[in-house]
């Protein structure tokens, strides 16, 4: 689909005549009236009514011309905005990065950079694993990230992007404590099915917890009682005492300390990730090539547990 077919689509909706339409889109009738066509061909219906003079809208074409309008009008409008832009944008630096460690980790991490060395500007989006690697594929961040453990590998193309691992963390399946301060519900293996705060399919950390399931003490049955691919989300639910459900450390420390939550079971049941920086393999501009020169080295272990211990005492 182009754009100049939707144009073209409003020109014959405003004059409803293919004649004056075609002249005023500076196109012969017969090129004007092709590119209609393949408009409806593209919409799988036809928009326009050519039994009537004027020209008129068919029902879809009705229902069609208010989403015409809002595209071609915010097409244009980035178009002009990115030409205004396009010199800040060469030296700013747009992330990616899931919900949870646009919480904690980043704010912390990217902090302690900037001591380092001066930045610039920094865009960041942050959204579920699934919408951040999309993001990446498109083009429209030069950086992603997110957990990573190797039984659940991103999906992003190993030939087309490469990544470094900035930091650590811990996913840990915590409960709401019973009245005597043990956790509601217990991992143990076999027995009754446990009720589980899970993952949606588009977060990353829901990926992991499936994939690490084998590596468990013991095999676990769950019940499914809620989802979402917010770990904040999740968070909530399990204070409420709702179920049990895998939390990245980083964002539950000080549920821990202050025992609004606790350990569902022991060190076997927790599974350890890396935080992960992905980028394109492809040469970036000076600014984003300058960044990954100053992360890409190995992070000492002790500057690891730090950018962690920050994000906590930030959350």
């Amino acid at each position: 689909m182009e754009l100049n077919w939707l144009e073209d689509f409003l020109a014959l909706a405003e004059c409803g005549n293919f004649s004056r339409a075609a002249e005023g889109r500076n196109l012969t009738q017969p090129a004007f009236s092709r590119r209609i066509r393949a408009l409806e061909d593209w919409t799988g219906t036809p928009l326009f009514d050519r039994s009537t003079q004027p020209v008129g809208l068919t029902e879809a074409g009705r229902r069609f011309r208010p989403f015409a309008d809002e595209t071609v009008r915010r097409l244009l409008q980035g178009r002009e905005e990115a030409r205004l832009a396009g010199g800040a944008a060469a030296t700013a630096l747009r992330f990616a990065a899931t919900h949870a460690l646009s919480l904690t980790f980043f704010p912390t991490w990217l902090s302690r950079l900037e001591g380092q060395a001066r930045l610039g500007a920094i865009h960041l989006l942050s959204d579920s694993m699934q919408a951040c690697e999309q993001v990446m594929t498109q083009g429209q961040a030069q950086f992603l990230l997110c957990h990573a453990h190797a039984a659940a590998p991103s999906r992003l193309e190993a030939g087309a992007f490469r990544s470094a691992a900035v930091g650590s963390d811990r996913l840990v399946p915590v409960s709401a404590p019973d009245e005597s301060g043990a956790p509601r519900h217990r991992l143990s293996g076999g027995g009754a099915a446990l009720p589980h705060l899970a993952y949606s399919p588009e977060s990353g950390m829901g990926r992991i917890v499936t994939a690490a399931r084998g590596a468990f003490p013991a095999p676990l049955a769950l019940d499914t009682v809620f989802t979402s691919h917010l770990a904040a989300v999740l968070r909530t639910l399990a204070r409420d005492g709702r179920g049990v459900a895998w939390l990245p450390d980083s964002l539950i420390a000080e549920d821990l300390a202050q025992g609004r939550l606790v350990r569902a079971g022991g060190a076997g049941w927790e599974i350890p990730v890396e935080v992960r920086l992905y980028r394109p393999r492809a040469r970036q501009s000076p600014a984003a090539e300058a960044f990954w020169a100053l992360v890409a080295a190995p992070v000492p272990e002790e500057a690891q547990e730090q950018a962690t211990q920050d994000g906590r005492e930030r959350e």
